[in-house]
């Protein structure tokens, strides 16, 4: 599905050689980390840690993590900033990203540009040098997958935008673990498929939400062409499929019963949601009633309980 290209520079994004007349150096300095989107990079580290407790069996070396996170932190920061530059044109009219620095000037696109290309560099030459060179070019990889595929390709041009667009937020659960072992197995592969489908229906909720900023800038998210029916549907579909992933690490004898009561209670109260949510919205049910924000605040509780029983699993068999 191709949709109508936006203006490149609408009214509100200035262009590389303009500066805005004031740029306190404080205010600067919050505007390149702004850039990086702290908020959702956290997310990510939640998902790399306790892999790495899991790969090891125990406490990992912490100078190791350390380093697994910052080259983490680096690798995603950089494809946010790249992220940023691609989308500046939209971001200018969607209402929840108006305030991003390259809207408000505040970083120029030329500075936002050489900003993330650094960050790409110098965290792939940190994993490389000091982690190892698999978990080098998984994130190298998952940096260059969320701004090519996702951002350049996808995202502008189709409803399944988030579903393969959101393989480069598995990649920090294999980092997590090839950090410690150099090498893959399925315990990995299992919960980058949990994220692969918590993914959507995590996103689409949101989506559900801002569904007109979306529509406003000819971003195809799958609320903004589909009934809120439908999208329910994949969110309860999408749903079932993840928790089902998430019970078969303790078949597979990677994770005891400590992981697998908290996969279930977790599990069980998002199938919950989802549904209640589903039940909404085949009522015809618009508006603050919908609260579709329900499940998706709850989505982020949910993969952080999900992981801290995958780092504390460990010492309780």
């Amino acid at each position: 599905m191709c949709v109508t290209a936006v203006e490149s520079r609408p009214p509100g994004v200035l262009g590389s050689d303009e500066r805005p007349t004031h740029r306190p150096f404080g205010a600067r300095v919050k505007a390149f980390v702004a850039l990086t989107k702290p908020r959702i990079i956290e997310l990510l580290l939640i998902t790399t840690v306790p892999v790495m407790f899991l790969a090891q069996q125990g406490v990992p070396d912490l100078k190791l993590v350390l380093l697994t996170c910052l080259g983490g932190y680096l690798s995603a920061g950089g494809a946010n900033a790249l992220n940023m530059y691609i989308d500046r044109d939209i971001d200018a009219l969607m209402d929840r990203t108006s305030q991003r620095p390259l809207v408000t000037g505040m970083v120029s696109p030329r500075e936002c540009l050489a900003f993330g290309i650094t960050l790409a560099v110098v965290s792939t030459l940190l994993f490389g040098l000091t982690v190892n060179w698999l978990s080098a070019w998984l994130s190298l990889g998952a940096l260059l997958f969320y701004v090519v595929v996702y951002t350049m390709i996808l995202k502008r041009r189709t409803a399944q935008n988030i579903v393969w667009g959101g393989i480069a937020g598995c990649m920090p659960v294999l980092i997590g673990w090839t950090a410690v072992k150099d090498s893959l197995t399925w315990a990995p592969v299992i919960l980058f498929l949990v994220i692969f489908f918590w993914t959507p229906p995590h996103y689409w909720p949101l989506s559900m939400k801002v569904k007109d900023d979306y529509a406003r800038v000819g971003v195809p998210m799958l609320p903004v062409i589909a009934s809120n029916k439908v999208v329910a549907k994949q969110i309860v579909l999408y749903s079932w499929v993840m928790v089902a992933v998430s019970l078969l690490l303790t078949p597979l004898g990677y994770t005891g019963w400590f992981y697998t009561a908290v996969a279930l209670a977790s599990g069980g109260w998002w199938l919950w949601e989802a549904h209640a949510l589903q039940n909404r919205a085949t009522a015809e049910v618009t508006g603050a009633k919908l609260k579709e924000m329900r499940l998706f605040h709850w989505s982020i509780t949910y993969v952080s309980l999900l992981f801290v029983a995958v780092a504390v699993d460990p010492f309780l068999r």
